[in-house]
């Protein structure tokens, strides 16, 4: 179920599009400028999502906001299959967006919560791994399905999504019910102590951090390379794909890295590489440097979900991770919207996407900072001092 709230939430309703840019423009269907925006909207329903998810599952219950989620983001494909107005794509992009949040929020909480305490080391990083299928599907799917139209591309994009919702939905059935599994883990998860807010409030920084890092790779790099790069959708297409392999790896790899160094050092690891990694087109745009980008990319964009959500769960226990975890979501949703129209806004200024990567791998090394000082015992002693600086409770 985590599996597959992944898989559509970020990776068919985010990562999709990204391929589908250039044949949109291609099509007429957008101007480039307009379907950069039309991504970026997508980033903005994100944040409404991820603002609204804890208050619509606990209004609605956990399984008919999947299902709605599922239902609509299966929807925003079908309805965008054939050309109209900027507006009725916006929306669409928009409600994309919102029910990916959704998806991603309870999702993971719902099937971490569910999981004995043993194995949530493991069962949590490889749930992310549907992002990095999503990518994938959508570098294979989409290249071959545009040949016969690109209205048959956003069809079988839905077709894919509901698929996905009905297996989740199955799944959901298959885990231990909530209120056992609450029961059997309530003694596990203390009241917070000021020092773990503290550490709480840097790393749900530094993964805001993340959010504007996200950008330059999941709105702009296929038509950077296919289009400004002049490599032409084929090879730019391939590029796709390796983000996905790269993607479908990274859960894969955090599941072995983070029992050996921990979730925090995993984290602060896995921010240095990412930072490197997507400044990497800025200084060389070779073949090699290229994939490299592509693939560590890629493999740390679940990769540092995954982190993020681990470690918050290691510091708060996974009855209040839910909650947490939908904070971190919305903080990443609104770096993420600001910078997805913010650089959206800088690539038209200047005419290259060129400086985004630059700016990007910038505020990741910031990250890096945020999550290496965010740890308990750099807050606990002595606490009569810090005790008027406290952040805010996290109830």
């Amino acid at each position: 179920m985590g599996l597959t709230s992944t898989l559509v939430g970020i990776g068919l309703a985010r990562f999709a599009y990204t391929a589908l840019i250039p044949p949109v423009v291609a099509a007429h269907w957008f101007t480039t400028s307009a379907a950069v925006y039309l991504g970026a909207a997508n980033l903005l329903g994100y944040l409404i999502g991820a603002v609204t998810a804890h208050a619509v599952s606990e209004r609605f219950g956990a399984r008919a906001t999947l299902a709605a989620s599922f239902g609509l983001a299966a929807l925003s494909f079908l309805a965008c299959a054939h050309a109209a107005p900027f507006a009725w794509f916006f929306f669409w992009r928009l409600l994309s967006g919102l029910t990916g949040a959704w998806l991603m929020v309870v999702g993971p909480a719902i099937a971490l919560a569910r999981t004995d305490p043993d194995r949530r080391p493991i069962v949590g990083p490889l749930m992310f791994m549907g992002i990095g299928l999503g990518a994938l599907l959508s570098a294979l799917v989409v290249p071959t399905l545009i040949h016969a139209g690109l209205w048959v591309a956003w069809v079988t994009l839905g077709a894919l999504t509901l698929t996905a919702g009905t297996v989740g939905d199955v799944a959901l059935y298959q885990l231990p019910p909530l209120s056992e599994a609450t029961d059997r883990l309530e003694s596990d998860d203390p009241a917070p102590s000021s020092a773990i807010r503290w550490a709480v409030t840097l790393v749900v920084a530094a993964y805001a951090c993340d959010g504007i890092g996200f950008v330059p790779h999941t709105v702009f790099w296929v038509d950077y390379l296919a289009r400004e790069v002049g490599l032409g959708m084929g090879p730019a297409n391939i590029q796709w794909a390796l983000f996905g392999l790269g993607a479908m790896l990274g859960p894969v790899a955090t599941r072995f890295i983070v029992p050996r160094l921990g979730w925090r050092a995993s984290l602060t690891t896995g921010f240095v590489i990412k930072a490197l990694a997507v400044g990497l087109p800025f200084v060389a745009i070779s073949v090699w440097t290229r994939s490299l980008s592509s693939i560590v990319v890629g493999a740390l964009i679940p990769g540092i979900v995954a982190l993020t959500s681990g470690r918050l769960a290691e510091l708060v226990g996974p009855i209040q991770h839910k909650r947490l975890w939908g904070r971190a979501t919305a903080a990443f949703a609104l770096a993420q919207a600001i910078a997805g129209y913010g650089l959206s806004g800088l690539a038209t200024v200047m005419g290259s996407y060129r400086s985004t990567f630059a700016i990007g791998a910038a505020v990741l090394a910031l990250a890096f900072i945020l999550a290496w000082f965010g740890d308990p015992a750099r807050f606990a002693q002595p606490a009569s001092r810090r005790s008027s600086l406290l952040p805010q409770e996290l109830g």
